[in-house]
């Protein structure tokens, strides 16, 4: 076993773009959440967009179209999961799973005969002298434009929702959607946008996945990622930047499974696989059982139905 063949630089660089789908599923299902709803469709709606931002990037060769494609798809999704919860009342829970279902099977259909086909290549912004220094060019300077767009979408998100009257009312709504209403803030419509806006990310996230970070298609893409990223909202206490830590922490063990394989680790290959899952489980139940104001984090509407009075 070689340890040293495993280069620092290159594991973290590695490491954040292995992070990215989860981190933009995440980041999309805290707005959600924020706002009062509980969406377990993030698997189904990363996987649609995916499917749709791949056979857009091979159909057009436009990176930006198939960026877009991603992002419509996971919105159009989300919308059908707002529209079912939020004007029909049916259960957040079961249609959450219903539409993770539906995603998994409608990806399989569309993308059938898309298997084994390579994208165009994502294009690097050029960052000139940047990417030639040495350390920070490899850590910094040597990413694609969504790594960049992702982090970008966490600082925005966490100023919106600390800092504008527009994350306040969200925040108010899933708090407490009942005394929300009485003051007169429009507590569906909301909620709508903000499932629509987790949806897009969640579409974004598969997009990379299927465009940038494999880049193929085949069946069953995002192995989980969607559940794993319900579970960085709860490791993150819904707070925006503790996402990217959560992010870091499962992109990093799904990185260090590969390369101990390919160092010749003599340990089963299922177990290594298993890794980075076991340990998101881990750090929830540590983080659940040291945090005695953990269960008072959650928003205080969670995942309850609204029903508007006049």
């Amino acid at each position: 076993m070689d340890f040293a063949a495993i280069n620092p630089l290159l594991f973290i660089s590695t490491m954040v773009a292995a992070s990215i789908p989860v981190l933009l599923a995440a980041l999309g299902e805290l707005v959600v959440e924020k706002s009062g709803v509980l969406n377990l469709g993030v698997e189904g709606m990363m996987i649609i967009g995916a499917v749709c931002g791949f056979i857009t990037i091979v159909h057009t060769g436009s990176p930006l179209l198939g960026v877009l494609a991603s992002i419509i798809a996971g919105g159009v999704l989300a919308l059908l999961f707002g529209v079912l919860t939020q004007i029909l009342h049916s259960n957040q829970v079961a249609t959450g799973l219903a539409l993770t279902l539906f995603g998994l099977g409608l990806s399989a259909l569309l993308g059938q005969n898309y298997a084994g086909i390579k994208p165009p290549n994502f294009p690097k912004p050029a960052l000139g002298f940047l990417s030639d220094l040495p350390i920070f060019g490899q850590l910094f300077f040597k990413y694609d434009y969504l790594v960049y767009v992702a982090f970008l979408l966490v600082i925005g998100v966490s100023y919106v929702l600390s800092r504008t009257r527009s994350g306040l009312i969200l925040r108010s709504i899933g708090e407490n959607h009942d005394a929300a209403h009485a003051l007169g803030y429009h507590v569906i419509r909301v909620r709508l946008a903000a499932i629509v806006f987790g949806g897009g990310c969640a579409g974004l996230g598969g997009g990379y996945l299927a465009m940038i970070r494999v880049p193929q298609w085949t069946e069953g893409l995002t192995a989980g990622a969607g559940w794993i990223a319900l579970a960085l909202v709860v490791f993150a206490s819904w707070k925006p930047y503790r996402v990217i830590l959560g992010a870091f922490l499962f992109g990093g063990v799904t990185l260090l499974q590969l390369n101990l394989q390919a160092v010749g680790v003599k340990l089963n290959p299922a177990y290594l696989s298993m890794a980075p899952y076991i340990i998101t489980i881990i750090a929830l139940v540590v983080i659940s059982g040291t945090s005695s104001r953990f269960a008072t984090l959650a928003p205080g509407s969670l995942g309850k139905l609204f029903h508007k009075t006049m």
